[in-house]
């Protein structure tokens, strides 16, 4: 049943916004694919953070015009698909080459990454690439290495000086400078005695000269 120019540029309008954003795509094409088959397909590419969709070649030719996977979409024959992304064009390979595995009615065509055209080959190659975050993850930890050893050395030493110093008291490498402050404070303590003799002694000097005086105030006979 033939569509009306209406539908077409429906389906035009709704594809050309689905790839205006897509920076990677692998096309390819299938035989006798069952409903089944074509629902995991579905979801494997979803899972990879895609999308996917069966096309018309003239229409997919028109709808990638300006967008950066254009090159892969021009002059296709044959049944063709797409599954596209903008996000990790290697997830999305990886997903596609494995499910392909287990999927031969499914064969690649070509593949587009950041504007370069990629052959089946490649597309392979690209699949068994590290992904985005697994190179993430290595970056992080060559970044945090130098630290992460810094701090092992640092927490070495310490432990070290503190076991070094706990052998140190343990053997009384560390009682001679102590007790010698404590040996010269003794006299300190001796002398405050005399001190407080000779402070009740005073009150005592002090009273003698009006002991001596007494006789002198007694009225003469």
């Amino acid at each position: 049943m033939a569509l009306s120019r209406a539908k077409k540029s429906e389906k035009l309008e709704q594809l050309t916004k689905d790839l205006a954003g897509s920076t990677s795509a692998i096309v390819g094409t299938f035989s006798a694919l069952t409903v089944s088959q074509d629902f995991e397909l579905r979801k494997t590419v979803r899972a990879a953070g895609g999308r996917y969709r069966v096309l018309k070649n003239k229409l997919a030719s028109r709808a990638s015009q300006g967008t950066e996977i254009e090159a892969a979409l021009q002059g296709l024959k044959g049944v063709s698909s797409v599954a596209y992304t903008s996000g990790d064009p290697v997830a999305l390979a990886k997903a596609l080459n494995d499910w392909v595995k287990e999927n031969s009615q499914f064969t690649f065509k070509l593949g587009i990454v950041d504007g370069k055209v990629l052959d089946i080959e490649e597309i392979k190659q690209l699949a068994s690439m590290p992904g985005k975050s697994e190179i993430y993850a290595k970056l992080l930890f060559l970044i945090n290495a130098p630290a992460q050893r810094l701090v092992t050395v640092m927490n070495a030493a310490g432990r070290d000086l503190a076991v070094v110093i706990n052998q140190g008291v343990e053997k009384g490498k560390f009682g001679g400078p102590v007790a010698a402050p404590v040996a010269e404070a003794a006299p300190v303590a001796e002398a405050a005695p005399a001190a407080e003799v000779v402070a009740e002694a005073a009150p005592a000097a002090e009273a003698a000269p009006e002991a001596a005086a007494a006789p002198e105030t007694t009225p003469e006979a």
